[in-house]
């Protein structure tokens, strides 16, 4: 019996790098489909930056077709502006996904670095050398932005976390 393939993308939000990842998924074994970033800085205004954010990912969806979306959730801080920008940039990156009917899930960082390195308080890089070990990404492909191994890490997560009946169970408490 054939196995079912599934792809998945996550997305790290941003408002000035927004970082993005696909895998494909046969089984329990994924494998890297595309990575990378968008560059939003070259944008002045942050309605631009919007539309920029949600033409982009509404492209990749259309282009890789992904089943699913993992995001991450953004990370309350101390700069109230700062976290509005963050959660327009991430509701119009759900917005994408939604006029395309993709089922959406969120994660708080601290979860997705716990899925891939085993702590939750691991560091960008740390998350991003894990993430070349398992998918087995040649140096020379690795991102130079850690936007995009993030937005990766999201993806891979969700894998983890919705592969097996036990894991399905625990991932509602993401």
């Amino acid at each position: 019996m054939p196995q079912h393939e599934r792809i998945i993308m996550g997305i790290d939000p941003g408002t000035i790098v927004m970082g993005y990842g696909l895998i494909v998924v046969r089984g329990q074994e994924a494998r890297l489909l595309a990575m990378g970033v968008i560059k939003l800085d070259k944008y002045e205004d942050h309605y631009l930056r919007l539309k920029r954010i949600y033409d982009r990912v509404l492209s990749l969806v259309d282009e890789f077709h992904p089943d699913e979306l993992a995001i991450e959730a953004p990370f309350f801080g101390k700069n109230v502006q700062s976290m509005l920008k963050l959660g327009r940039a991430q509701g119009v990156a759900m917005a994408a996904a939604l006029a395309r009917d993709l089922p959406i899930t969120e994660y708080v960082p601290m979860r997705i670095k716990q899925a891939i390195t085993g702590r939750g308080a691991a560091s960008k890089e740390q998350v991003a050398g894990m993430l070349q070990r398992y998918l087995k990404i040649p140096q020379a492909d690795m991102p130079r932005e850690l936007d995009a191994t993030d937005g990766l890490a999201a993806a891979l997560c969700h894998h983890f976390l919705t592969s097996s009946p036990l894991q399905r169970a625990s991932a509602g408490a993401a």
